[in-house]
């Protein structure tokens, strides 16, 4: 049935139910986040009683999920959108029994239930700390090169045979020009051409802190670590983007794209604009206007409009006449 269709973006799953009547059971199709296939289920007769529970599976057997998350329900007239917000849950889930949340009230005919991941860890059978499947869910040294990246690692550490030096807004760091060079076509133009850095040997980037250039350096000579990358990702995005590194431009916009939610969908989608990134763009026009968001931030966005490019207005304009057309 198509009301039985979950749609998601980034770790927000959206349920639009068009008919439910006074007395009656629904179950959701399979929905992806994380790991784990989810399903949502309604059942009404005093209560409008909601599940959230995984889809039986080795998966949700061996690695069962601790589920942290909101869930909201509201009118999908958009006449009445204010929503019931349930309390911040966090939860061992293997079984529909292991969450229910039960509204007292009169929902109907057609409304939507919003369910927002904050967190998804992985409970171990053996015993041992959950360990959450955001945001360390990639690993960026394979075996096969770790004695490779140690080495690297100490000639960016100890700053063996460097021959550049860089001054960033807080102090200097050491660096190699090969690898820079090999890294970026900028850095590579720098030392190839008769310009100040290949004469001084010397690069100033005094638009990143120390931290934020080092967590730089560490990517450029596969050594980052995956919490300074999630750090540091917004530095790096300017970084990528003024120094040409399309693989590092790639990564921070994938990973902007993971996490969207109220509080910074609006600064994202103005880095999206900044630095010309299309799907990270996207991502934020279909969580405001596509799933209804925008109502959630009617705070904020008169003053983001007001500081907003034309063009961008247009594009935000234009998505609004697309998702709410009329029927």
């Amino acid at each position: 049935m198509a009301d039985s269709k979950v749609e998601t973006i980034s770790r927000l799953a959206q349920w639009r139910i068009d008919n439910f009547g006074p007395s009656s059971y629904k179950k959701s199709d399979p929905f992806k986040v994380g790991i784990w296939n989810w399903y949502l289920s309604i059942e009404k007769n005093r209560y409008l009683c909601i599940r959230l529970f995984p889809e039986p599976s080795r998966a949700s057997k061996e690695q069962p999920p601790i589920a942290r998350f909101v869930l909201r329900i509201s009118n999908a007239s958009a006449n009445n959108r204010r929503p019931l917000i349930s309390p911040v849950h966090e939860r061992l889930l293997r079984t529909s029994e292991d969450f229910v949340w039960s509204v007292d009230s009169t929902f109907h005919g057609r409304f939507i239930i919003d369910v927002e991941f904050l967190d998804l860890k992985i409970c171990p059978l053996n015993g041992g700390e959950p360990s959450s499947t955001w945001p360390s869910d990639g690993m960026m040294q394979s075996v096969s090169t770790q004695g490779t990246l140690q080495c690297l690692s100490r000639m960016l550490d100890e700053a063996i045979h460097a021959d550049v030096t860089i001054h960033t807004a807080e102090g200097t760091l050491s660096a190699h020009k090969a690898i820079l060079s090999a890294s970026s076509p900028v850095f590579q133009s720098m030392f190839h051409h008769n310009l100040k850095e290949k004469e001084s040997s010397t690069i100033y980037i005094q638009d990143m802190t120390l931290e934020s250039c080092m967590t730089l350096l560490s990517y450029l000579y596969g050594t980052i670590k995956q919490e300074d990358f999630w750090k540091h990702r917004v530095s790096l995005l300017g970084a990528a983007n003024k120094y040409d590194i399309a693989a590092l431009k790639d990564a921070c916009e994938e990973s902007l794209l993971e996490d969207i939610n109220t509080m910074n969908v609006l600064e994202r989608l103005q880095e999206a604009w900044l630095y010309q990134l299309n799907k990270l763009k996207k991502g934020c026009m279909i969580y405001l206007f596509d799933f209804g968001k925008i109502y959630d931030v009617r705070d904020e966005i008169s003053n983001f409009l007001r500081q907003a490019d034309r063009e961008l207005m247009v594009e935000m304009f234009q998505e609004v006449i697309t998702v709410w057309k009329p029927v």
